[in-house]
């Protein structure tokens, strides 16, 4: 509970002077990735895509989410005008929402959101990165399988000569997306 007290306010901090904000990392500055604005260092680790039970009902270019409105066939989906699924295959998550809060067992605050980049935005999520000029790195691994334990929505780039990817986890099978 300690390093979570700590570190938000340096995350704070660093957004206010940077606007930018490196995740597990002791290589990376400002000064040497100003075209970062999110960024995850460290192995064998990812992002998890928030949960939804409802598709959102006007979302953003850009979207990321695992679409758990029907529970035995989750799925990770991207909206680009329209939602494109990106598992190709359905996963039984029943099992993992029961340790994801619901909004009847939470105060959700639907304007609540963080943004990285700028002071405010239109766009409607959890964590928003606005920027013109800079990108999100996702963190890097080597194999999907050295990840024990991949919770649905896991989100990777593997980083492997001849290898190279996005893979997106639904809690059945990893997906993987080639440039």
């Amino acid at each position: 509970m300690k390093k979570i007290i700590v570190s938000l306010p340096v995350i704070l901090l660093n957004q206010l002077l940077f606007s930018q904000v490196i995740i597990g990392g002791t290589t990376g500055t400002a000064s040497n990735k100003t075209s970062v604005l999110l960024e995850f260092e460290g192995q064998n680790k990812g992002i998890i895509l928030p949960y939804t039970r409802t598709l959102p009902s006007s979302p953003t270019e850009g979207t990321l989410i695992l679409d758990a409105s029907t529970s035995s066939a989750a799925r990770v989906k991207l909206y680009n005008g329209t939602w494109v699924d990106l598992s190709g295959q359905d996963a039984d998550i029943t099992s993992s929402l029961l340790i994801q809060p619901t909004s009847s067992q939470t105060a959700e605050d639907s304007n609540a959101k963080s943004i990285i980049g700028n002071s405010s935005s239109q766009a409607d999520g959890v964590l928003i990165l606005e920027s013109q000029t800079k990108a999100m790195v996702l963190p890097t691994i080597e194999n999907t399988d050295d990840i024990i334990n991949p919770s649905p929505g896991m989100l990777v780039y593997i980083k492997k000569t001849g290898a190279k990817r996005l893979a997106v986890f639904n809690g059945n099978k990893w997906a993987y997306w080639m440039p």
